[in-house]
């Protein structure tokens, strides 16, 4: 198969160049962009602490593909135009610790992974160091929308995902399969995975994208979800609660005639959901199946999984060029709380020690419940005996300097989530959990300075049935998020959601 034309080889060839250049670089502003954005420095070796990160980013590997050839040869940059080592610059700059590029595949498009993305994702991690970087893609699921494929950083990383790819991605045979295309193939497909020694994580992209109304779900449904999760709940960990495309409103048409345009018209629906599709928007930008108290997220919640949510950028082309995307941390970020290792970083994702944040709204979250003796925090349990209280405490911290829109946003609220932990359900399509609601709103003060900690604390009396409990804050005075109107500022309609931390009850025997 050939990739790339003699003028793309060229690239390749001076990319060598150009990556030394940007390493110099990388070392005089590491420290220096990081600071602007009012995050701390990590090391590795440090303790744990909360790293920003973003699990879906285009490069230009992210091929188009002329279809005149058979089969089909990919065109490099015919989807997203970055070379990954300037999406990890840009990274850098915006904050971000760790990054995962996950480009589209298609036809033979492991090859393509193979033999060109991955050589330039080493080089990238040499060039960037300071932002870990992992091998990832996005998966066209079979008999679903998109979803991130994460590889843990092994000597076998790319032979693995070059194998899953091959055997499992729908869009990877030519002539199309449509036995490449079914649930089955997907289940399949998972139960590859687990059987790797370093086996990867899936999260799915953008859930409800193409869902024509509230609860009225298209390519990805809550079934299949379950169905991942059922069979592989190491791997198939949750969903982006935040979809990315969120400039679409600030897209500058630098391209004769805008790719935007062509595809939307004059549209500018955040995460390019809603009426311009034929869909439902977001909801404070945030996906209706997180936003919704009560709803898909958590049903899910409710049955005792870990299915965690997520936030990212799904960069493709800068809204200063003509896109509908921020860079990877210019606008959302996915924190784990980790040590700044690759290692420690997966597990942390794994386990779902996550919140998410758009806007800078937050740079950490201290979140834990605690009995006299025992105490758990985001993505963990715990265990008390019946009749006994739970203590709440909760502590935020804004960023000191503005964010990348340039103001210092503050939370007005903070609003803790309760729902109760009960059996499996028998209809996999359920989406709702009435008994979740708003357990306490905190109304947080102006007076106050950004870079100090707010505190908030409640018991929970005389606890009787397991539950779980999560929490969400804004920028914004509503009570509950809306629908997001075409082309509204997302700057202006922030949101922070943490993960949840299950309380399970231990029995009290007579």
């Amino acid at each position: 198969m050939q990739l790339l034309s003699e003028l793309m080889k060229d690239i390749v060839r001076s990319l060598g160049i150009w990556l030394f250049a940007l390493s110099g670089h990388a070392a005089e502003t590491a420290e220096s962009t990081q600071l602007s954005a009012g995050l701390p420095i990590m090391y590795a070796g440090d303790s744990p602490q909360w790293l920003a990160g973003d699990h879906h980013i285009h490069s230009r590997y992210s091929v188009g593909w002329d279809n005149d050839t058979d089969p089909p040869t990919p065109i490099l940059g015919g989807d997203a135009i970055y070379p990954i080592a300037m999406n990890a610059a840009m990274a850098r700059r915006h904050g971000i610790d760790w990054m995962v590029t996950t480009d589209h595949g298609g036809p033979s498009h492991s090859k393509v992974h193979l033999n060109h993305a991955y050589p330039e994702l080493l080089e990238s991690r040499i060039a960037v160091p300071e932002v870990i970087q992992f091998l990832g893609m996005e998966f066209d699921t079979p008999a679903a929308d998109h979803t991130s494929l994460i590889f843990p950083q092994t000597d076998a990383e790319i032979q693995n995902l070059a194998e899953i790819e091959a055997k499992f991605n729908s869009r990877e045979p030519w002539p199309a399969d449509p036995l490449k295309n079914t649930p089955r193939q997907m289940l399949s497909a998972l139960a590859a995975m687990k059987k790797l020694p370093a086996p990867p994580l899936l999260i799915a992209h953008h859930p409800s994208r193409s869902a024509t109304a509230l609860g009225k779900f298209g390519k990805t449904t809550p079934s299949e979800m379950r169905s991942w999760n059922d069979l592989a709940p190491k791997i198939a960990i949750g969903m982006e609660g935040a979809p990315g495309h969120q400039a679409i409103a600030q897209s500058r048409a630098r391209f004769e005639p805008s790719k935007l345009s062509q595809f939307l018209g004059k549209s500018r629906p955040r995460g390019i959901y809603g009426s311009a599709l034929g869909g439902y928007p977001t909801m404070g930008g945030f996906d209706q199946m997180t936003a919704v108290v009560g709803g898909f997220w958590d049903s899910m919640l409710g049955e005792g999984r870990r299915w965690w949510i997520t936030a990212n950028s799904d960069s493709h082309t800068h809204w200063s060029d003509g896109g509908a995307d921020f860079w990877p941390g210019e606008y959302s970020k996915t924190y784990v709380y980790a040590l700044k290792t690759p290692a420690s970083i997966f597990a942390a994702l794994r386990a779902g020690q996550i919140f998410v944040v758009t806007g800078d709204l937050i740079s950490s979250l201290d979140f834990k419940v605690s009995t006299a003796n025992r105490i758990a925090s985001i993505g963990q349990s715990l265990t008390v005996q019946e009749g006994e209280d739970v203590n709440i405490h909760i502590e935020i911290v804004e960023p000191t300097l503005p964010n990348a829109a340039g103001f210092s946003p503050k939370v007005r609220r903070v609003d803790l989530i309760r729902g109760d932990v009960q059996s499996a359900i028998s209809e996999a399509d359920h989406d709702a959990l009435p008994r979740a609601t708003v357990e306490k709103r905190f109304e947080l003060s102006e007076r106050r300075k950004r870079g100090e900690p707010v505190t908030m604390s409640l018991t929970v009396k005389n606890v009787q049935k397991s539950f779980y409990i999560r929490l969400r804050g804004t920028n914004t005075d509503e009570k509950e998020p809306l629908e997001d109107p075409d082309g509204e500022d997302p700057w202006r309609d922030l949101w922070f959601y943490s993960n949840p931390i299950f309380v399970e009850i231990e029995k009290v025997e007579a």
